[in-house]
């Protein structure tokens, strides 16, 4: 059995206070993106639980991995028999796409569906919370304002219908430590989450937290935002906590073309 976790972007992204938890409040809107990875698993025929990873080479031990902790989460609630996981990573790691997380949601997704467990979204969502923060949002493929540290979601009503969307990842690995490390907490602004029907007022109205001071330390992301401006981007923005960025366009990008040289994403929303 095969599913697709998806990518995500940021709309607006702030960082609103410190918790005794040693997590952090945030606001943000989260919009699920089709730039996927593929996630497939089968019963083991030989007893004995697997995980294999190809495509993006894995940047932690397989025992550290989402998909195998998401594995065990299961395993442990449900009892489940062995299975064979494998995953091919296409999203960028360390990106602010959410990559690991959605594969951490879509193994539970998986195993729900492989093993017949009749889990409903709202329990599968309550599990995923012990997996990471935002690891909620990816189990219905809805867009959602979100809260707390990302796992309390609602309703949006921004439309971004009709738009086209680039996705610029330079070669810089932001680790979430690191982006989190300078942060100083403060207020959003009042309703920002309704920022109205047209993306083109956003320049000015939202932004993403995290460039005040990952910018100045990796000037090319911030160059990357400025590019997508000059190329007719109606709204550009730091994804996450970086260090892809992506623009929002009315006619089709070339993001290939424009960015030569980094891995790129483009497809109509």
């Amino acid at each position: 059995m095969l599913v697709f976790p998806h990518a995500k972007i940021n709309l607006g992204l702030y960082i609103t206070g410190k918790r005794t938890d040693g997590y952090h409040n945030i606001e943000t809107i989260m919009w699920p993106v089709p730039w996927n990875d593929l996630l497939e698993a089968v019963p083991s025929p030989d007893g004995v639980f697997s995980f294999r990873q190809t495509g993006q080479a894995p940047e932690v031990a397989e025992g550290d991995n989402l998909v195998v902790k998401a594995w065990r989460l299961m395993q442990g609630l449900f009892n489940l028999p062995p299975a064979h996981i494998h995953l091919h990573k296409r999203i960028p790691m360390g990106a602010g796409l959410g990559g690991g997380s959605s594969d951490a949601a879509h193994t539970i997704v998986l195993l729900n569906r492989l093993f017949d467990l009749g889990l409903k979204t709202r329990r599968m969502a309550s599990i995923a919370t012990k997996l990471g923060s935002d690891c909620p949002f990816f189990i219905d493929g809805k867009a959602h304002f979100a809260a707390g540290r990302g796992e309390l979601l609602s309703q949006t009503h921004v439309d971004l219908s009709g738009l086209f969307l680039g996705i610029v990842k330079p070669p810089v690995h932001i680790s979430t430590a690191e982006a989190y490390h300078n942060v100083v907490p403060s207020p959003a602004p009042s309703r920002w989450e309704l920022p109205g029907s047209d993306p083109d007022h956003w320049r000015n109205t939202i932004g993403n937290q995290f460039e005040m001071h990952l910018f100045p330390k990796y000037p090319e992301i911030a160059t990357i935002k400025e590019d997508l401006y000059h190329l007719n981007a109606v709204y550009a923005s730091l994804t996450g906590s970086g260090s892809a960025v992506y623009g929002l366009f009315r006619e089709k990008p070339h993001m290939s073309k424009w960015f030569p040289g980094y891995q790129t994403w483009q497809g109509q929303l």
